[in-house]
This record gives structure tokens, sequence and C-alpha cells, in this order.
């Protein structure tokens, strides 16, 4: 990554130990606390003291964020990581899916709403591939837009080979809640800052 991103070598880490672009992870982070324009997460309790760290794991669902390792950046981007790897698997590498059951339960969902400082509003997906693009994903993937690049991350994870297991338990989404413990509701992850952090 050619940008200051915060916790890079733990989200780099955590990536390559789970089979990603250490950028998508990084992309993640800039959604979940950075917020629009961002490069960079924060290691934060946000999301009205549910969400635990860089990557915003909820307590309510995962007894993971009820433990002080929650706070460790790189503990956090580790079970982030396995959630979004376990997700491009059970959804057949496609990244819009699987970024969208790690926000909202549901790899159909819109999820969290972010309007951007052009006045332009995403979907959750959308949106950290906009983080993405910026933290130079889109050059890599050659390609000039989000869907592109979408495309380009899916047909990369299709074919690339199953993620290693890491320390981190295996998680199942519930039906109607996401990763990070927002309903599938979109009226209920608007979040118009798209910091999940609030």
């Amino acid at each position: 990554m050619n940008v200051h991103v915060n916790f890079q070598p733990q989200i780099e880490a955590a990536a390559r130990a789970n089979g990603l672009d250490p950028r998508l992870l990084a992309a993640v982070a800039a959604q979940e606390t950075g917020g629009p324009g961002s490069d960079s997460g924060r290691n934060i309790v946000g999301d009205g003291g549910h969400g635990h760290g860089v990557f915003q794991i909820d307590d309510r669902w995962h007894p993971f964020a009820k433990t002080t390792a929650a706070m460790d950046p790189a503990k956090n981007a580790q079970y982030a990581a396995h959630m979004i790897a376990s997700n491009l698997k059970q959804y057949g590498g496609n990244v819009r899916e699987a970024l969208s059951a790690y926000n909202a339960g549901d790899p159909h969902a819109t999820g969290t709403k972010t309007t951007w400082a052009d006045g332009k509003t995403l979907g959750y997906a959308d949106s950290v591939m906009r983080h993405y693009q910026q933290l130079g994903g889109e050059a890599k993937a050659n390609q000039a837009s989000t869907s592109a690049s979408v495309n380009a991350l899916s047909q990369f994870f299709a074919q690339s080979q199953s993620p290693s297991q890491s320390a981190c338990p295996t998680w199942q989404p519930k039906a109607g809640l996401d990763a990070t413990g927002h309903t599938q509701s979109n009226a209920l992850d608007n979040y118009i800052t798209g910091d999940d952090s609030a």
C-alpha cells in the first residue's frame, strides 16, 4: 500500500494469513472506523458501545468482542479477515456478496449507506470498494469502475486457493444479523456519516 494506513502491519498480516488482498481488508477498516475519503481506520469502541476495534466486531453476537483481545488491532484484524475469507468461500469468491454479508448478514443487502463528500450515497460493499480504489486497488485490477474492480477481485478470489485456517473461531451468520451485529434492515443501517462507530 502506497498510502498511510493505521495498523498496516497488522492488517497486512491478517490479510495474508487469510488469503485476502491487504488493500481490501484496509478498505473495510476505513469503512468501519474511518469514514468517507479516509484510507485508514481507528481502534475504537463504537456503534453505541457494541462495536469493538478497527473492524467494529459486535459484542452482542461475537463472544470474542467481549474480550480484551478485541481491542488488540492484530487480533481484531485476524478475526475480521477470517470472517471475510469465510464469506468469500461461502459465496464463491463474490466480493460484493462477502462484504454485504459482513455488514448486513445478507449477501444481497445494501447494508450501511455512506454519503461521500461528493454527495454520492453508496451501499456498504460499493463504499468499501471506493475505499479500495483509493488504496490503489483500482490500479491493480486495471479497471475504471467500482463494479469492474469488484468483478476483478471476485475472479481473483474464485481462482485463489482456500485461505489458511486462522486461530479465529468459525463465524456463521445468524438469520437477520451480520458480522458486526447490525440488523439487515437498511432503515436501521442508514449511517449517513459512513462511520459505523457512531
